[in-house]
């Protein structure tokens, strides 16, 4: 299996600006720049590389977990997941200084101690987890009673 994604630049890295594709079509000549990556603290003007990875990451541990849970004998109910990543600069050089996954979870039966190791699992399991394995990744997870 291969997924691909595409960026077309054009300009300066500081003036310029590209977009983003994915075959998939959810992004469609999305664009992008440095202005949207690093001047809108909000991150509400365009999309980011950073953002997408987040997005991803998020993903991937939920449907991870997911698989985790269920072969345990606990089909979860909902897993809401947010992974937030800290950019950190260091001249004019940035770096993913950590991500921080938070989960809320409801899952019927399972008690705190198989859900966070489940939980745990997911997180170093999951091939997004796997890919970034460079920047520390820590979990915050919450167990709701249904």
């Amino acid at each position: 299996m291969r997924r691909s994604g595409k960026a077309v630049w054009h300009g300066t890295g500081l003036e310029g600006s590209g977009s983003l594709t994915t075959p998939s079509g959810v992004l469609a000549e999305q664009p992008y720049s440095t202005k949207m990556r690093f001047a809108d603290a909000e991150g509400r003007s365009g999309t980011n590389p950073e953002e997408l990875i987040a997005a991803a990451h998020a993903g991937c541990f939920a449907m991870a977990l997911s698989f985790q849970l269920t072969g345990a004998g606990f089909a979860p109910t909902a897993l809401h997941v947010e992974s937030v990543i800290t950019m950190a600069q260091q001249g004019n050089d940035w770096s993913m200084s950590g991500i921080v996954l938070t989960l809320d979870a409801v899952v019927p039966g399972i008690d705190d101690a198989t859900f966070r190791e489940k939980a745990n699992a997911a997180k170093v399991g999951c091939p997004v987890s796997k890919a970034l394995s460079a920047v520390p990744i820590t979990l915050e997870a919450t167990l709701h009673a249904e």
